[in-house]
């Protein structure tokens, strides 16, 4: 069998060597090298453990290995709630994702300002990306021109939404030079905001003409052998990766 490169990869992005990961599954480490080298699957509860500590999901590291069906299920599962709209999540749920969040905040928006109402936000995010925690921001371009279509969609202007990022980047811009905090503006079209805190998101689909506090939101939760959650994780990062730097 070929080796597991997605394995091997996803092992050196967290800078753990399959003999680490022997000693924390309390397996052989030779046993552990065999599923990179050979690309031997490990039973199914172990594949669990490694997708869960590598942040990865099961079907990714192992094609094949779950079945389509098992994988739909789970992806159900990851479903924690879903809201009617935005304005419905509870703040303390909020709350709650940003303070657990240790090693990812990601924020994919145009505006996004109903967050800087949090009076401590800019502290919090300082103090986890002091602590070893990845902060990413992500903005819209004031003049592309999905952000422009945007204004004139939700029916409030053509300059209106271009404003608001402008007021949304001057609260945030302070964390710019914070490292461990990256802000990009992005032109793409946003067909969803996505609030990630670790391996738990809050996503907000956008419904044409409705402002996106007015739109449904989903609690998602990430499972090892499920698809949804990193969906919209891989989502964001084509959209990261596409995006401009701050200047």
């Amino acid at each position: 069998m070929p080796p597991n490169e997605r394995l091997r990869d996803a092992l050196l992005k967290q800078g753990i060597t399959p003999s680490e990961l022997a000693d924390q599954l309390q397996v052989d480490p030779k046993t552990a090298e065999r599923w990179v080298t050979t690309g031997r699957k490990p039973h199914a509860r172990t594949r669990h453990a490694i997708a869960a500590k590598l942040g990865e999901s099961e079907r990714y590291l192992w094609p094949g290995a779950v079945s389509d069906a098992k994988a739909q299920q789970v992806s159900e599962s990851e479903m924690v709630k879903l809201y009617p709209n935005r304005n419905a999540v509870p703040n303390d749920l909020w709350d709650r994702l940003l303070g657990a969040a240790t090693t990812h905040v990601d924020m994919l928006v145009y505006v996004g300002m109903f967050m800087t109402e949090k009076p401590n936000l800019l502290n919090q995010l300082r103090d986890k990306a002091a602590n070893g925690a990845r902060i990413r921001l992500l903005f819209g371009d004031r003049d592309s021109d999905a952000v422009i279509q945007r204004s004139l969609d939700e029916g409030i202007g053509r300059n209106t939404i271009s404003a608001k990022i402008d007021h949304a980047l001057a609260f945030f811009k302070p964390l710019a030079d914070t490292p461990g905090v990256e802000i990009r503006t992005h032109a793409t079209v946003l067909y969803n905001s996505i609030y990630r805190f670790d391996d738990e998101m809050v996503v907000n689909p956008h419904v044409f003409g409705k402002l996106a506090a007015h739109a449904p939101a989903m609690h998602i939760r990430r499972l090892a052998a499920g698809d949804l959650f990193s969906t919209y994780a891989d989502s964001f990062d084509a959209v990261w990766d596409g995006a401009s730097a701050l200047t």
